[in-house]
């Protein structure tokens, strides 16, 4: 019977390593393949994030731009000192505080009633509802930040005005009150949403703490979790804040579009946005110095609204710090 010879010990022994020496080149590769599709993935990410960025940028850019072709033709001093808004008069003025009375005037009523009213229902959602009763209002609530801001505003003037005009006769049929009303019901759901997120967050271990003590669950919430969570809160008041300068139609429906220097709530006045969406309508030619307006008028509610939100930064850090 005969025999294969044997393969020399030094043919045996180079197999092997030249296997391991594949597989270590191989392994290099898909390493080098992974680490390819990480970067990748993380520039693709990484461009997400910067959409948002990009986009302020732009918008930054075009008002800034617009303002001052605005501003080589209207003096800023004027722009900032003048009492009167009519720059479809032939004898036209550009007093920015006429339009940012109503602007203000008209968010104080809104947050009048949508920081108690969502605060209540924040705390009242985290700490008294049983999960049947947390799961049936959330989604109510959701419902009505879905509702279109028209609707509200037809609702303001429709239905609010002829309710408080039989308190209040003399009410015009255009008003900030109404509007304002309505728009802190509409505003309710962002301030509550976020404010009882920011209670939930709360270690139980606090509220258990305070229950030991002898606290009543009143007591835990408004002394124990609504402190701890004062930098949630706050940031769910800002939300409600630049919600509410930021309001167009339901202004524009209900408050009327007439330029007024006032901070009474009962008469009838113009907010930044609704005198934008009024020019936006056509009654101005596209480049005169009253369409420029709209910029200028812009500019000053995004830094209106920038100041509200570093205000909200600082008080998040501040509280932060301390609980």
């Amino acid at each position: 019977m005969s025999t294969l010879p044997a393969a020399p010990l030094g043919a045996r022994s180079s197999a092997p390593r030249a296997t391991g020496a594949a597989k270590l080149a191989q392994y290099a590769r898909n390493k080098k393949i992974r680490k390819q599709k990480e970067a990748l993935i993380e520039f693709v990410l990484l461009m997400c994030a910067c959409v948002s960025v990009f986009t302020t940028i732009g918008i930054v850019y075009i008002l800034v731009k617009e303002s001052v072709v605005f501003f080589r033709a209207v003096p800023i001093w004027q722009f900032l000192t003048d009492k009167q808004w009519t720059p479809l008069f032939s004898d036209a003025h550009f007093g920015i505080w006429v339009l940012m009375s109503g602007t203000l005037t008209s968010s104080l009523v809104a947050l009048a009633v949508a920081i108690p009213l969502g605060t209540m229902i924040a705390i009242y959602l985290s700490e008294f509802a049983q999960h049947r009763v947390r799961e049936v209002l959330k989604p109510v609530l959701e419902i009505l930040s879905g509702i279109p801001t028209i609707i509200y505003g037809y609702f303001a003037l429709m239905f609010v005005t002829p309710l408080i005009q039989k308190i209040y006769p003399g009410l015009p049929t255009f008003n900030i009150l109404s509007a304002g009303l309505v728009m802190g019901v509409m505003i309710i759901p962002y301030v509550s949403s976020l404010a009882e997120d920011a209670m939930r967050a709360v270690p139980m271990s606090l509220r258990e703490g305070s229950y030991a003590m002898g606290g009543t669950r009143l007591q835990t919430a408004m002394r124990v979790v609504v402190p701890a969570a004062t930098s949630g809160i706050a940031s769910a008041y800002i939300l409600g804040i630049s919600r509410a300068v930021g309001e167009t139609m339901i202004l524009a429906v209900a408050a009327g579009m007439q330029p007024n220097l006032t901070l009474n709530p009962l008469e009838p006045a113009a907010t930044i946005t609704a005198y934008i969406v009024q020019v936006a309508l056509g009654d101005l030619p596209h480049g005169s110095v009253g369409y420029q307006t709209i910029f200028a008028a812009g500019l000053s509610l995004m830094v209106l609204t920038l100041t509200f939100n570093l205000i909200g930064h600082w008080m998040r850090r501040r509280y932060r710090e301390v609980y």
